[in-house]
């Protein structure tokens, strides 16, 4: 059975500390992290804030380097850069413990980051290496699930699920669509542009905890 676990983190121990201290409305989530053996490579949306101004700051943040922007959307922009220092204790952490880091979020100089553990064993064995290395974070929450209709299941947050079955029973997805964005925003309660990310980071999900890629020398005739 997976455990979850949502931790605070504070960016200083993380990444981009001194962008996200100096634009206070500054939202990165990451999307994904390439690992060689040398680097690991972010890449991330950004939202909130002037993408000059991020640009600008973040050239200036001694934790990542070559910062390059690959694609612009109506919510936010993706970009893609090379963490330097802080962030790889934790994704390290993570990686030694067999664990997947589902979730990143930074903003207001805390790093809100959400982490599935395959069992009690995996879950420890992050704690030695956090101890053993001096990772500060808070844990906020650690649950489990093995309910077939949770969204936790398949790596959902709780707003997640409810963006994703709100827009699906608004006939969102149907072709021709129903309902608009907007509608479907208009009834959770929420912006635009924050259903626009809570869809996307939802199918990212989905995707990562519902399909299987299997290396072509693992496969069995």
């Amino acid at each position: 059975m997976s455990l979850f676990a949502e931790f605070h983190v504070p960016s200083e121990d993380f990444a981009l500390s001194s962008t996200l201290e100096r634009l206070p409305d500054l939202v990165v989530e990451i999307d994904r992290v390439a690992a060689s053996e040398e680097v690991l490579t972010p890449y991330f949306w950004v939202s909130g804030v002037d993408l000059d101004e991020f640009e600008a700051a973040a050239e200036a943040d001694p934790s990542i380097e070559d910062l390059r922007r690959l694609d612009d959307f109506e919510a936010a922009s993706l970009y893609r850069g090379t963490w330097t220092e802080n962030v790889d204790t934790m994704v390290y952490a993570s990686t030694q413990a067999g664990a997947t880091i589902l979730e990143a979020k930074g903003q207001h100089g805390v790093w809100d980051i959400r982490i599935r553990f395959d069992g009690r064993e995996p879950l420890d064995e992050f704690q030695r290496y956090a101890d053993r290395y001096d990772i500060s974070f808070r844990l906020e929450k650690l649950y489990e699930t093995d309910h077939p209709r949770t969204g936790s299941r398949y790596g959902l947050t709780e707003k997640q699920y409810d963006a994703l079955n709100t827009a699906w029973e608004l006939g969102y997805f149907e072709d021709p669509r129903e309902t608009t964005l907007d509608e479907v925003a208009d009834e959770l309660g929420i912006t635009r542009q924050s259903l626009s990310q809570r869809l996307r980071r939802g199918h990212h999900a989905l995707v990562a905890n519902t399909i299987r890629v299997t290396p072509l020398a693992e496969e069995k005739a």
